[in-house]
């Protein structure tokens, strides 16, 4: 997949793209009809013999960079005229990920590279004449999105479907105004809004500014409604039980789903507790992040669901909500894994992770430890500890039994590699008593 520049925040906290350079000369293109030269009859037929675009039409499309990128259109609507060029698209550029589909208008978009529609239906069953019924089950298979891989073919296919129009363009959290990646499924009576306005306290949402200032002179939260389990300078954890903060936990899920393509939306969130991350000043307790964990967890799951906000990415926050999550487990004298599936960035994370907590203690033991110590001394799943070294190339299999190969030079290059931790867990500010002894 092609990467593509990561929108900043502005100091007001609207999101902004980077500024871009002039685009390349092969990257010209003449925007639809805004030369302001006359067109020609020719070009007149052909734009109203291909207008309005259909669903699945592929055409070239310039982007917020000034570049153009081939893009497939998933959906249009009619504005208010009688033109057929007075239609908005909505696109998802083909190279990059879905959190970048957005809608379009006509000039945007190079009539001229315009792509045939094929009926992907039809596409399919062409294809599928040429295989075998074995090649097309192990296709269908394996062929699926990371972070979906608990879904089969058809209910992926169902996923995209519903979710594949961002239906809430933006938000307003705080002192931040955040463009949204993904669909949320709000209740219906917010089918209608593009903008919505959270609360940062309460996370109650609402469709209009004067809502929000009515109901902030009501609201006497000034950080999340649980107990604060942890502070250590201006961070502080608070721990909200989703059976005691029903609403709440919902509110929270409907604001994550934005940002995360692979998240399942629970509803029921009495059965689940939420670690709440905020940064803390004068005015309250801000959200950064938050992770969330079942009470109870047959598969030893200590993390069920995972997200920094985007103004606060690229600081550390994510690193530290993975090492808080193991400190629980420690505190509560297992081992834990995160929920399966993981997103890519989810893996990558927890990769990173499993990298420095286990290269270091290689070193400080001069690779002279086995996996159950291992695990032992991290509250790291042996699985996950296993596959991290394999990975690393570390660990190799000898007369029936693993053993850990640990080169000082080789893990002190893997640990260069895995770069910074993050922002430590002071584990001596940490109070806090297991769910079960709770009960």
């Amino acid at each position: 997949m092609g990467s593509i520049d990561t929108p900043t925040i502005t100091e007001n906290g609207s999101t902004q793209p980077h500024a871009a350079a002039a685009p390349a000369d092969d990257n010209q293109r003449p925007l639809a009809s805004s030369n302001g030269a006359p067109e020609s009859e020719a070009t007149k037929k052909r734009r109203s013999g291909i207008l309005p675009l259909e669903v699945g039409t592929r055409v070239m499309c310039r982007w917020r960079d000034g570049k153009y990128h081939p893009v497939k259109v998933i959906e249009r609507r009619k504005l208010q005229s009688t033109e057929p060029s007075d239609y908005e698209y909505y696109v998802h550029y083909t190279e990059f990920n879905r959190r970048l589909d957005e809608w379009v208008k006509l000039e945007q978009l190079d009539l001229d590279s315009v792509e045939t529609v094929v009926d992907e239906k039809v596409e399919d069953k062409v294809a599928s004449l040429k295989m075998t019924r074995h090649q097309k089950r192990k296709i269908d298979e394996t062929h699926v999105e990371v972070g979906h891989e608990e879904l089969d073919a058809a209910s992926l296919r169902e996923h995209e479907e519903f979710t594949k129009v961002k239906n809430i363009a933006t938000i307003e959290l705080g002192r931040y105004e955040i463009e949204t990646w993904y669909f949320s499924p709000f209740p219906p009576e917010y089918n209608d809004s593009l903008k919505l306005y959270f609360c940062e306290f309460c996370l109650n949402f609402m469709k209009r500014k004067e809502q929000l200032q009515r109901h902030m002179r009501k609201c006497d939260l000034k950080h999340p409604p649980g107990d604060e389990i942890y502070r250590s300078g201006t961070l502080s954890m608070f721990e909200v039980d989703g059976k005691k903060n029903k609403v709440y936990g919902q509110n929270l899920c409907y604001l994550a789903k934005l940002f995360l393509d692979h998240k399942t939306l629970y509803y029921d969130v009495d059965l689940f507790l939420f670690y709440v991350l905020c940064e803390c000043d004068d005015r309250g307790c801000h959200m950064v992040g938050y992770f969330s964990k079942e009470k109870h967890s047959e598969e030893s799951y200590n993390l069920a669901c995972i997200l920094t906000l985007p103004p606060y990415q690229r600081k550390g926050y994510g690193k530290f909500l993975i090492a808080f999550s193991y400190e629980l487990s420690k505190k509560e004298g297992k081992v834990g894994t995160p929920e399966r599936p993981l997103s890519d960035l989810g893996l990558l994370s927890y990769r990173g992770y499993w990298t420095r907590v286990l290269l270091d203690i290689l070193k400080k033991h001069k690779g002279n430890i086995s996996i159950k110590e291992l695990s032992d001394m991290t509250a790291i799943k042996a699985e996950d500890i296993l596959t991290t070294l394999q990975s690393l190339e570390l660990i190799q299999y000898r007369k029936g039994q693993h053993v850990i190969c640990a080169d000082p030079k080789v893990l002190d290059r893997h640990l260069k590699a895995a770069g910074r931790g993050g922002l430590e867990v002071d584990v001596s500010k940490l109070i806090w008593t297991p769910y079960k002894e709770q009960s």
